[in-house]
């Protein structure tokens, strides 16, 4: 005959006496503890807390939220620097452009700017959107080149234009030669001899800070494919134009003047204006 004081009692939550120690436990109690005890097991695990954005280790700076890696934010911020990134004289720049196109041209278009990558050239550079239809803050400014730098550039595109046609891989020009030409499309009211000199020196020397030439030698520079986004054929023949016009009836060119020519002789001249 079963002793019912010793017998385990299987109703949940009434006590139960050890037999061998007869001590009385509770059965939901211990349900809980092998319960706690299994999960213990099956979770050796720690749980990670996440790390605050301020203390981690991956930022550039303190509070920095960007996403990007640190040299595709440098060619970011290059582009938004500079007229120009070209391939050959920023090597590596141009590789990490490559590689992240899509990504950068995203942030660009997130300020309401476009990308232009012109791949046979190896040119990149940054132009601002403008709509009709929507509303859009103006970023970039558009700086024209004076009157000066666009007979310069004017110069520059005709030798290219020849050269290349000729079928030489490069084109060269002396300083010498750039001033003879030059001095050409300026009248006797435009000033002394030296103040246009020094304006046509002035001015070969931003085209060389913005990349249409590079000084190979002292006084020799290489004409590089950056005058051809510059001065297009249609826009380079209307301006030669309008200055043999402008010769023929000796007008003195204003050497301070924005370049405002066009070959209707007193419309912007647009397509010399390039956004910084």
């Amino acid at each position: 005959m079963t002793d019912l004081a010793t017998a385990p009692d299987t109703t949940t939550g009434l006590a139960a006496t050890d037999p061998d120690t007869g001590i009385a436990t509770d059965a939901a109690s211990a349900t809980e503890t092998g319960s706690a005890a299994a999960a213990a097991t099956t979770t050796d695990v720690p749980f990670i807390d996440p790390v605050a954005m301020e203390h981690d280790p991956e930022e550039l700076f303190p509070g920095d939220r960007g996403v990007l890696d640190p040299e595709v934010r440098r060619v970011l911020v290059r582009l938004l620097q500079r007229r120009f990134l070209m391939a050959e004289r920023n090597r590596a720049e141009w590789t990490v452009l490559m590689d992240h196109q899509h990504t950068i041209e995203s942030r660009l278009n997130d300020l309401f700017v476009r990308l232009v990558v012109d791949h046979d050239r190896g040119v990149a550079y940054k132009e601002q959107i403008r709509s009709d239809e929507l509303e859009i803050p103006i970023l970039l400014r558009d700086e024209a080149y004076s009157r000066a730098e666009t007979l310069v550039l004017v110069h520059l595109r005709t030798v290219y234009q020849r050269e290349t046609t000729a079928g030489e891989s490069s084109a060269r020009v002396d300083i010498e030669e750039i001033e003879q030409t030059v001095l050409t499309y300026f009248a006797e009211a435009d000033g002394s001899t030296a103040r246009r000199q020094k304006a046509i020196r002035a001015a070969v020397g931003r085209l060389r800070q913005d990349g249409v030439i590079e000084e190979e030698s002292e006084g020799r520079f290489r004409i590089n494919a950056l005058v051809e986004i510059l001065l297009s054929s249609d826009r380079l023949r209307a301006l030669r134009d309008w200055l043999d016009t402008q010769s023929a009836q000796s007008v003195p060119i204003d050497l301070d003047d924005d370049a405002d020519i066009d070959a209707d002789a007193d419309a912007d001249a647009d397509d010399t204006e390039v956004a910084l």
